[in-house]
């Protein structure tokens, strides 16, 4: 199996920064797209920005110029750099990845994952 766990959420004020990071481990033979979502009560998850493997990115318009996707194939690791924060932008944020799992009678999957989420409040 594998486990996706976020980290880097927090309170901050309108106009700062928050940098998120999300951990893929377990049984990996490789990781495929990882994506950052956000939901807040009674709304639907919506796409944030993903990145492939290749380092291609998209980036939902909403966040446009303010948020960054990058990340680190050698630590199975993806960050979402969060600047210029708004009140708007307060969500429960996810990490999503696309994962080759080798399952125990080793054989190769394709599953998708979701992190438990991390809570990023943005004050006015």
């Amino acid at each position: 199996h594998v486990q996706l766990v976020e980290s880097g959420g927090g309170l901050v004020q309108a106009g700062g920064s928050l940098r998120l990071s999300c951990v893929a481990s377990g049984s990996i033979f490789a990781v495929n797209v990882m994506a950052w979502y956000r939901q807040t009560p009674g709304k639907q998850r919506e796409l944030v920005a993903n990145i492939t493997s290749g380092g291609n990115t998209n980036v939902a318009d909403s966040v446009k110029g303010r948020f960054a996707i990058s990340r680190d194939n050698a630590k199975n690791t993806a960050y979402l750099q969060m600047n210029t924060l708004k009140p708007e932008d307060t969500a429960v944020y996810y990490c999503h990845a696309n994962i080759l799992e080798i399952s125990p009678s080793a054989r190769i999957n394709d599953i998708d994952y979701w992190g438990q989420g991390t809570q990023v409040t943005v004050s006015s």
